[in-house]
């Protein structure tokens, strides 16, 4: 029996099967990914399988058209192998429902069916070196020539930059600091784009990040996004959606240690006993499950709100981005901190989903930034 505050028969069935493509694709392998930088490009392809290229693009489209619960229910799946995959997978998706839900029939024809089968990989190009938090502020100017913008400028901590085939990015169009900005769909190999050296980061090993450059870069006005000026709407609605994410990212590797936890206290022996018979390891573990599922609740409701389009829905995305990021790098160190000098090797997983979780509460929003989101929209009221 299901209730209100229950998954549903069809929303279990999908977060299994992301769970069994997980078990089988991505955590046997994922340590390793870590270990050598590896981009596994081949695994995240073969998840297009399941529909998670197009999570929710709209079946029109060729897409699976989920709401942003069950696709968080993925993303949490996925995070429970290799955090850096899922949110990978989670960025181009951001990218296809952008192209879907924006675009006119031309950039939708030209790109969704190979985004759709991951045939070509997006990734979502807004921050620059100067505008993080500041968003607004990006500096990247496309100047319109003939049927073409002139593009020149740098985005910055580009997930898939230099490696993805399609790059949906936020250029200036006009002085307007919010409508002076407008969608582009840009492809990798048009000159003039070039790429920086991936950047070499504490964590998500397995997914690289570089600077993305535009020198005097020729874009066809039918990549446009929509209609000039409206790509700060659309880059605000997409973090809605990325924020749950992020967030689902976190629940999923924190899940990943708890049960990491559990399992090494009730071997591990000190003083005669398991470390798990003690009351403290108890409590730790009470704590960090207690946590963990009030993130979790909060969060699935925040995805039936932006699904709905709820008043609050943006609200809503931040007060659960903010929480299930900072307790779930809370669970991560906890677990560490359980599994003694042993969690601060590479020969088991806890230290990876530790430098792994804690860009969480940067990207997508800072944490900083979630709170003041929901801190305005409280005394706007």
């Amino acid at each position: 029996m299901t209730g209100q505050f229950q998954l549903t028969e069809e929303q279990r069935a999908i977060q299994e099967m992301a769970q069994r493509f997980t078990a089988e694709a991505i955590t046997p392998f994922a340590a390793e990914w870590d270990e050598q930088h590896h981009f596994p490009r081949d695994v995240i392809k073969r998840s297009a399988e399941l529909g998670f290229g197009a999570i929710y693009v709209s079946e029109e489209s060729g897409g699976i058209g989920l709401g942003r619960l069950e696709a968080a229910l993925i993303m949490e799946a996925m995070a429970y192998g290799c955090p850096a995959t899922s949110a990978y997978i989670s960025i181009h998706n951001m990218a296809a429902w952008m192209i879907d839900t924006f675009g006119g029939a031309e950039v939708t024809a030209k790109y969704l069916p190979d985004l759709v089968t991951m045939e070509k990989i997006a990734s979502y190009a807004l921050t620059e070196p100067g505008s993080g938090s500041d968003a607004a502020a990006l500096k990247t100017s496309a100047r319109l020539d003939g049927d073409h913008y002139v593009l020149n400028g740098t985005k910055q901590f580009i997930s898939g930059g230099g490696f993805n085939d399609v790059y949906v990015t936020m250029v200036r169009t006009g002085d307007d600091k919010t409508r002076g900005i407008t969608c582009l769909v840009i492809d990798k190999d048009t000159p003039g784009v070039h790429f920086g050296k991936p950047e070499n980061k504490l964590g998500w090993n397995a997914s690289p990040t570089a600077q993305v450059i535009f020198e005097d870069a020729r874009v066809p006005v039918q990549n446009r996004v929509g209609e000039e000026g409206h790509g700060f709407r659309f880059a605000m609605m997409g973090l809605d959606g990325g924020r749950l994410n992020i967030g689902a990212c976190s629940l999923g590797g924190a899940q990943r240690c708890l049960d990491e936890a559990v399992a090494y206290t009730k071997d591990r022996q000190q003083f005669g006993q398991p470390v798990a018979d003690f009351q403290n390891t108890q409590f730790m573990l009470a704590d960090m499950a207690t946590e963990l599922e009030a993130a979790r609740a909060l969060l699935y409701l925040a995805a039936a709100k932006v699904t709905d389009g709820a008043p609050d829905k943006s609200k809503f995305s931040a007060m659960a981005k903010r929480l299930a990021t900072d307790s779930g790098s809370k669970v991560v160190n906890d677990a560490l901190q359980l599994f003694g000098g042993y969690g601060y090797l590479k020969d088991y997983p806890i230290e990876r989903f530790w430098r792994d979780l804690r860009v969480h509460s940067i990207l997508e929003g800072t944490n900083q930034v979630m709170r003041m989101i929901v801190g305005r929209e409280m005394l706007r009221q």
